[in-house]
């Protein structure tokens, strides 16, 4: 067949994806096996049934057409006031474009930010799609790293550094963080926020997980001063409403940004279902308490597990601030994250994800996702525990 594009081909370096303790599990599912899985950031409270309710209805009302591209008004509109009142920034329809899930938004914003061959900087440990999005608008994926002891929380010196010296164009930062938990202070966001302004970046913000907070409070860097112009705020309905099938998400961003972001989706998405888009406005107007709900079972699965961790002394945690994850440094087995999560998946049907999935930073970790009900993670942690433990002995 004729040559792919490069783009396409090199997507992941090195061949890897990340994923492949995941897709081993699953493969061990399929073939009936009985395996706890605490690897992806799926719900097991599947969508509330009035949302699904409200989409039926949307559905069946007749909006299966073509919906506006930038979204419906009226969910931009609820959009736009929710963001306004959390933020204190004034917020319009007009600085929102509607996407099929935040995926789709860290694609779009580095799209509208990056000329081919430019470079983009990414904090490392990092979601694992992060260097692919980059990739694949074309642009040179730069991590910056950063370090356990500091929970994983980016040196703002570290950042302007890799700006001057890659002539960087983005930065893209997630908080509070998968895969980490950790919420970035203010005094850290404020750095941040300078570096921006110094070295002309923009800031695309990740916020998906901005209803999961378990200790301190969430500040998105667009309330900053000089920062709502250089801002690009991804959010979605996946994580806050337990709608992750749905793929609704959205991008906040200065009003031309938006303008030339939704030339970009009529030429690819074309939008998102307008059925989807009712049942999304529909739940937005649940207010808070359905949010709090939906983030209710991570809360006390995180104590749960801090206090199974606080049992042993093999396996530590970094502080998890927020967000349904829970990272755990398991470099007293002398294992990779990688092996460790391999042989753990082996010997004891437990799926983790190797901190390596998520970067170099994270080598010698593992994430575990808080998914599953609480009796089942208790049992799985304290396995996990016990396995860490004897590998010391070996």
């Amino acid at each position: 067949m004729p040559q792919l594009s490069p783009r396409i081909t090199q997507l992941n370096e090195g061949g890897s994806d990340g994923w492949e303790v995941f897709y081993r599990a699953r493969a061990m599912v399929a073939a009936g096996t009985d395996v706890t899985e605490l690897t992806i950031g799926e719900h097991d409270i599947r969508t509330a049934p009035a949302i699904l309710d409200a989409m039926h209805e949307a559905a069946h009302g007749g909006h299966t057409g073509y919906a506006m591209v930038p979204g419906i008004p009226a969910l931009r509109a609820a959009l736009a006031q929710r963001l306004t009142e959390r933020t204190g920034v004034p917020t319009t329809a007009e600085n929102i474009l509607v996407t099929p899930g935040g995926q789709a938004g860290l694609f779009s914003a580095h799209m509208a930010v990056l000329d081919p061959g430019d470079a983009a900087l990414y904090v490392d440990p990092y979601y694992a799609t992060y260097p692919g999005t980059i990739r694949a608008a074309s642009g040179r994926a730069v991590p910056v790293q950063t370090r356990a002891r500091d929970a994983f929380l980016p040196d703002p010196a570290a950042v302007s550094e890799a700006a001057a010296e890659s002539g960087a164009k983005s930065l893209l930062i997630n908080t509070p963080n998968n895969p980490t938990g950790t919420i970035y202070p203010q005094a850290t966001l404020e750095a941040l926020a300078e570096v921006c302004r110094d070295r002309d970046l923009w800031l695309i913000s990740d916020e998906v997980y901005d209803t999961q907070l378990w200790e301190g409070a969430h500040l998105s860097p667009r309330t900053l001063p000089g920062m709502a112009e250089r801002t690009m705020v991804i959010g979605s309905m996946s994580k806050s409403h337990a709608m992750t099938g749905s793929r609704i998400g959205w991008i906040v961003a200065p009003a031309p940004a938006i303008e030339r972001l939704i030339d970009l989706a009529t030429a690819t998405t074309y939008g998102v279902p307008g059925y989807i888009q009712d049942a999304a406005l529909f739940a937005l107007t649940r207010g808070p308490d359905l949010e709090e709900r939906i983030a209710a079972p991570f809360r006390r699965r995180r104590a749960l597990a801090l206090e199974v961790i606080a049992r042993q002394d093999t396996v530590t945690a970094i502080p998890s601030q927020g967000a349904m994850y829970l990272m755990l440094d398991i470099r007293a087995t002398g294992l990779s994250g990688r092996d460790f999560a391999d042989r753990l998946l082996d010997a004891h049907h437990i799926a983790v994800m190797p901190g390596e999935s998520f970067g170099r930073s994270a080598a010698g970790h593992v994430r575990v996702a808080l998914t599953v009900d609480d009796a089942r993670l208790d049992a799985a942690l304290g396995t996990l525990c016990a396995f860490a433990e004897s590998l010391t002995h070996e």
